[in-house]
């Protein structure tokens, strides 16, 4: 075969590589909080781009071939995959990998100590409170930081009446 497609790198090798910066990355990223892609600020997008481009040589150990790039491509998929498949098995696992559902208002009081806990400052609950179009605090039961990054609100006129409100 080619240099194209044969690596230079044995395959195990590029597996093993491949596993542990997943790993890793995966890791970093899920102490980095709880922000989706698109709430993502220019330093966290910078950091991720600079995160990508450093683990890349410890991912191929030096090899450029065609064949070493999509057998990594395919075993990234792989791992992706198999998160997912164990994260819909295992609900203490999806916990790990995932993250929790956080309560950050309830009955129209931000909770300070969650807020703290998720790095979210108040100023940017009430831009993401206004983004759904909820313009003061008060007029939120629950507003809950979900799991994916995204803020879940419910509003107080949404409640029953047999609902307690603020």
């Amino acid at each position: 075969m080619s240099p194209l497609w044969s690596p230079s790198v044995p395959l195990v090798q590029l597996l093993v590589r491949a596993v542990l910066v997943y790993v890793v990355v995966l890791a970093l990223l899920r102490l980095g909080g709880k922000r989706q892609i698109g709430q993502m600020g220019a330093a966290e997008f910078v950091a991720l781009l600079l995160v990508s481009n450093a683990v890349q040589n410890a991912m191929n150990g030096g090899d450029n071939s065609l064949g070493g790039g999509l057998f990594l491509a395919a075993v990234l998929m792989g791992l992706s995959a198999l998160v997912v498949w164990l994260s819909y098995r295992s609900k203490r696992f999806e916990s790990l990998v995932e993250g929790r559902p956080c309560l950050l208002v309830y009955k129209g009081e931000p909770l300070l100590k969650n807020l703290d806990a998720e790095r979210v400052p108040l100023r940017e609950l009430r831009t993401l409170l206004r983004r759904q179009g909820v313009h003061e605090l008060k007029d939120v039961h629950e507003a809950v930081l979900e799991a994916n990054g995204m803020l879940t609100v419910v509003r107080n006129s949404e409640l029953p009446p047999s609902v307690s409100r603020v």
